[in-house]
């Protein structure tokens, strides 16, 4: 690795500051840069975190903070006007030291990244510095900046371009598309601060209450007696004109009745369903929200954006370290364009049943939700939102497929897919090398791993470690934990290749060494050609 070239990070928001403490916990220099002359801290903005990001932000030592500041919620409910159409509770299908979800304002999660950040020697930030080009060569990247002193350059190996959803002049720069939909009506947040008994741990979502007809209103429990209100109001909504006449304030209590309350913060917003057209641009990758942007029902947001910066970071750091090819960087666009795909088509759904765009659309709506007052059936055509998961890498060119155990598809809401090849593997309490307790997270994120069932050859530990560039760690599914096989569905003559971003990579039947190195391979995109 070259330490003289620092990977540049184009914005200094949650997804910027991730990505530059994973390529940091990688051993990479990273230089931050962002426009504005300091972090601003106003609003709750992104608020729901998922498990596996909390686990993500753990590796880099600001999960256990999130979660224990945070309000942790296990239950989403639904409600149609005054009846409760269905619970949702969330599974763990391993024994994570998180939650299924945590609510904490995204300015206190800015503010925890900030602190590692602060103690991290490889990370420079620097605020004030408006990115106004980007120059690429065979060597490395160049950006221009706009600076109270000036214009002045900086150099690095490779750019991760984290704008946000305002990132327009950037995705210009890189010669990016970013089409899609705008959705017409808009959606009013507060933040209030008021006492709601038996509300504090759980999502509330109503489709057309009395106190909003026609329309949807959100409800989240935040940390310090706080709760986060989305109401979808008209698309000539008004918050000045709400507030001059004193509907704000009746719009609230039609909510939590005569009760004192402080509006902590406020805002008027619309939704997007866009993606760029690529996500890597030579020595250029796209991340969060600059490369796509999805209605925030079901926290697919921040969520998204942080799982883009582990995907970028260990890839970046496996190809600056010379573990693998460049080929690999051009698995970031695969894995994180198909995941934003996804995201977006999920998202779409929920839309479109919220904002019926058709007569007939309406109509469909309302026969729907009438009937799942008392239809089982019914119930699972209301969409209020399917929350944030891991992506499923399963047609990723660094995944081998498995015959045995194909991917069964998108799995119910609240649940999880079984462990099989692409799909992230669940947490469990497991022995570390030096004997004392760890979780299974932990051990994976140090690189390849390879797990390896009681009825496997002996030699395929030693196997897996022989002619492997890079870090590669091989245990014993036994030695880890008695329990951890059958928690994952390993069978006693299976080895398991596991990526360090904690994906199953390959299931292997009692391999051959060269069966094993192919999987290895294939897991680093050797052999894969570059395209970029």
């Amino acid at each position: 690795m070259n330490q003289h070239q620092p990977v540049l990070v184009l914005g200094n928001g949650p997804v910027g500051q991730t990505a530059a403490l994973l390529l940091a916990r990688w051993g990479i220099p990273v230089v931050v840069l962002d426009g504005r002359p300091a972090r601003d801290l106003i609003g709750s903005k992104a608020i729901c975190q998922q498990r596996d990001v909390l686990d993500i932000w753990e590796s880099v030592g600001a999960g256990a903070t999130l979660a224990a500041e945070g309000v942790t919620w296990t239950r989403a409910r639904t409600f149609y006007r005054d009846d409760e159409l269905f619970t949702i509770d969330f599974e763990d299908p391993g024994a994570s030291p998180f939650p299924p979800f945590v609510n904490i304002s995204q300015c206190r999660t800015e503010e925890v990244l900030d602190d590692q950040i602060d103690a991290q020697p490889l990370i420079e930030v620097r605020w004030g510095h408006r990115v106004i080009a980007i120059a690429q060569d065979a060597e490395g990247v160049t950006v221009t900046c706009e600076t109270e002193a000036g214009e002045i350059e900086a150099r690095g190996s490779y750019l991760l371009a984290c704008p946000g959803a305002r990132g327009d002049a950037i995705r210009e720069m890189l010669g990016l598309s970013f089409e899609g939909h705008t959705f017409g009506d808009q959606f009013l947040i507060c933040d209030l601060r008021t006492d709601l008994p038996g509300w504090q741990r759980e999502r509330r979502f109503y489709f057309d209450p009395q106190w909003n007809p026609g329309r949807q209103v959100l409800i989240h429990p935040c940390p310090d007696s706080t709760f986060r209100i989305d109401w979808q109001v008209p698309e000539n909504f008004e918050l000045a004109e709400e507030e001059r006449t004193g509907a704000l304030d009746a719009r609230i209590r039609q909510i939590i009745g005569d009760r004192d309350y402080d509006i902590v913060w406020k805002s008027v917003y619309r939704f997007h369903s866009r993606v760029v057209n690529r996500m890597r641009v030579g020595r250029a990758l796209v991340v969060g929200d600059g490369a796509h942007l999805v209605a925030p029902f079901g926290a697919r947001g921040l969520n998204s954006g942080v799982q883009d910066a582990e995907n970028a970071a260990w890839k970046l750091a496996y190809v600056l370290n010379g573990w693998a090819p460049e080929s690999l960087l051009d698995t970031y666009h695969h894995e994180r364009h198909a995941a934003a795909l996804e995201n977006l088509e999920v998202t779409g759904a929920t839309m479109r049943f919220l904002v019926p765009q058709t007569e007939e659309q309406w109509e469909d709506r309302r026969r729907t939700l009438d009937a799942a007052r008392h239809d089982t059936d019914a119930r699972a055509q209301v969409d209020s939102g399917r929350l944030a998961e891991p992506f499923w890498y399963v047609d990723s060119p660094l995944t081998t497929p498995d015959p045995r155990g194909p991917f069964a598809g998108r799995p119910a809401k609240g649940a999880m897919p079984t462990p099989a090849p692409g799909v992230l593997m669940p947490d469990f309490p497991v022995r570390g090398a030096d004997g004392g307790e760890t979780h299974l997270r932990r051990l994976l994120r140090d690189g390849i791993t390879v797990l390896v069932g009681s009825e496997c050859s002996p030699s395929v530990l030693s196997q897996a470690r022989e002619g492997s560039m890079g870090p590669v760690h091989a245990y014993a599914f036994a030695d880890l934990s008695p329990a951890l096989a059958g928690v994952v569905g390993a069978e006693a003559a299976e080895v398991w290749v596991v990526r360090p971003d904690a994906h199953v990579a390959a299931v292997l039947r009692d391999p051959s060494l060269v069966e094993l190195t192919r999987a290895l391979d294939r897991a680093l995109a050797r052999g894969l050609p570059i395209t970029a």
